[in-house]
């Protein structure tokens, strides 16, 4: 299934039908008064979450979600028919942002809540709501009310208690096939992993989710590489993960760590208030010389951008090697104990 997190949609709530001008004829009953019954509202449109998606693939070839109309009123005071509200399933996690304004409708994080994001016009009177001492037969009725009309951009974010933060190839999806059930796309080319990818973490007699987000390069806060794409679900993490490849051929594991804090800080400042830890992978690929002299360096820099981390850990994703002593801190941090 391709992995769709973002769209665009115009939302349209049905309108209300119109009330209707009737007068009472029944046999024996020379002067029926006025009978006319009020239009039914028209349809809402609400979101609901389906805790069985994980993308937004069914907007694909989408654009417009249209409730239907409410039915017209009708003689012997009879109310037209309420329309059916339009009930889509979206993700948890989904985000719905007003087009216009930019701003957060709702962030649809419950599982069954109903979410109403236009609402259905009111039905009009009939003409037997206007009668009274002085007009005994009316001959006027209401059209219905106009449902709400909007653009909406559904935004899909990724939850999960852990985010793994690095470069193309620092080993995240090694790291997340190691400690969790998932298979995500593991390879030596950049950008392996195009959609965040969860993963159970079970440990002691609880859990917690960790995301391997797609890798991210310089410039990734204006765009660049995936951009956006990923950033955006590093935001509802947390706590965060970064992962340094000592084996990179491009930059040195303290340019890795400077860079990539400067594009969560650029993006959204208040990412590097999350409890970060810096994680040194790979070490099977190192002798202990190499390691410490690394760790010093990464210490260094910490220091040096007055980063608060959780501490530097060095691991190897691909042997497991340390990886239990690095969960049991998230779990602490997280209040997981052992029973």
């Amino acid at each position: 299934m391709n992995f769709i997190d973002e769209a665009l949609l115009e939302a349209r709530a049905g309108n209300g039908g119109a009330g209707c001008t009737s007068f009472r004829r029944e046999k024996f009953i020379p002067k029926g008064g006025p009978d006319g019954g009020d239009g039914g509202r028209g349809g809402n449109i609400i979101l609901r979450v389906d805790p069985n998606l994980n993308t937004l693939v069914n907007f694909r070839n989408q654009k417009y979600l249209v409730a239907k109309n409410g039915k017209a009123g009708s003689g012997k005071k009879k109310t037209g028919q309420d329309a059916d509200d339009l009930i889509v399933m979206v993700p948890k996690g989904t985000m719905v942002f007003d087009i216009v304004s930019n701003k957060v409708i709702y962030d649809c994080c419950e599982d069954g809540k109903d979410y109403l994001i236009a609402k259905g016009g009111e039905g009009g009177a009939g003409n037997f709501r206007f009668k009274s001492s002085t007009n005994q037969a009316p001959r006027r009725h209401m059209q219905g009310w106009s449902g709400d009309e909007l653009s909406i951009r559904l935004e899909l974010r990724s939850l999960a208690d852990v985010g793994l933060v690095g470069f193309p190839n620092a080993g995240k999806s090694t790291f997340l096939s190691h400690v969790s059930a998932a298979k995500p796309k593991i390879g030596d080319y950049p950008f392996t992993t195009l959609r965040p990818n969860l993963g159970t973490v079970q440990i002691y007699d609880s859990s917690f989710i960790i995301a391997d987000i797609p890798g991210l390069i310089k410039g990734a806060s204006d765009g660049a590489g995936l951009g956006l794409n990923f950033l955006k679900h590093i935001s509802r993490t947390g706590h965060l993960l970064i992962l340094l490849d000592p084996q990179s051929m491009d930059m040195q594991v303290e340019e890795q760590l400077t860079v990539l804090l400067k594009e969560l800080k650029t993006y959204d400042s208040s990412l590097l208030d999350k409890d970060i830890w810096i994680v040194l992978n790979k070490i099977d690929t190192l002798d202990s010389d190499s390691e410490g002299k690394l760790i010093k360096i990464i210490e260094s820099t910490i220091q040096s951008i007055d980063l608060k981390s959780k501490g530097v850990v060095s691991i190897s994703g691909f042997t497991g090697n340390n990886v239990n002593n690095l969960l049991g801190l998230i779990a602490n941090e997280m209040n997981i104990k052992e029973a």
